[in-house]
């Protein structure tokens, strides 16, 4: 099936600490060729909201609070918001989860980048110096993303985001073995509405049969699914070639329906102003 409108929510480039395939305006170039017209760049490093606003039409930026940011930082969340950021990422690098399993195999890409921990849930509650930054995610209509908490240290900040007025939630990658994800989150997930992030990179890292992407289509909501390559890093596949030899795979579970859905629909509704 030919599409070419897709919108992917989870794209890395440079410049980073870590060493990338493309700039952002190579990418959208990239992307074009296999269908992308939406690309959502993600550094682990702080914002990309205005590298996306000087790149224009395809790219939409977000921030993701690792303690370079200053990790649970309402200002930083609130200048991402006015300058047109669409994705508040929480922690990545510097989440607990991500910190305890640095040395795994699935993170031996980031094993050169050490930020601070930055603490979210203790005790299976969120500390509070992240009610102002959920509460801000709320009052500007932001997706709120998961990043490298475990799932359920997610859980535990969607259900108090859902309760303070968040309507848009991401789990990035949640099969990744360092996440714990487990098949009730299934069902814990759903009911709070929250999409969930299949993708080239977390299929790769996985290893696993049946693939992520396989396990949700079989098992969630096709309306929550979106579509995230977390591709970018410079051993990772080539942008063009993961991309479509992902999306040939989808087209062994998915109708043009469910196709048109996971790979644009969904993600257009998510990113929406």
């Amino acid at each position: 099936m030919l599409l070419n409108d897709i919108v992917d929510c989870h794209v890395h480039t440079s410049p980073s600490l870590m060493p990338r395939r493309h700039t952002d305006g190579e990418i959208l170039t990239v992307a074009r060729q296999a269908g992308v017209g939406t690309v959502v760049l993600k550094a682990h490093e702080g914002s990309t909201v205005e590298r996306a606003r000087v790149q224009g039409d395809g790219a939409v930026g977000g921030i993701v609070l690792n303690s370079p940011i200053g990790g649970a930082n309402p200002d930083a969340v609130r200048v991402a918001a006015a300058l047109g950021g669409r994705i508040v990422w929480m922690p990545t690098v510097s989440a607990p989860a991500h910190v305890a399993a640095r040395s795994s195999p699935e993170l031996s890409v980031h094993r050169e980048v050490r930020f601070s921990e930055v603490p979210i849930v203790i005790h299976g509650q969120v500390r509070d110096e992240w009610h102002d930054v959920i509460d801000l995610v709320a009052k500007h209509d932001l997706v709120l993303a998961s990043g490298h908490l475990n799932m359920d240290e997610a859980a535990a900040v969607f259900q108090l985001a859902t309760t303070r007025g968040v309507k848009r939630l991401l789990v990035n990658h949640p099969h990744m073995p360092f996440l714990e994800w487990r098949d009730e989150h299934v069902l814990l997930f759903r009911e709070l509405g929250a999409r969930v992030e299949i993708g080239v990179v977390a299929d790769r890292l996985a290893n696993t049969e049946p693939s992520p992407t396989e396990y949700f289509v079989d098992r969630y909501p096709r309306e929550l699914l979106v579509f995230g390559s977390d591709l970018g890093h410079e051993t990772f596949p080539e942008y063009v070639t993961g991309v479509r030899d992902w999306i040939a795979k989808l087209e062994r579970k998915l109708d043009a329906s469910g196709l048109e859905a996971v790979l644009v629909k969904n993600g257009k509704e998510l990113l929406a102003k």
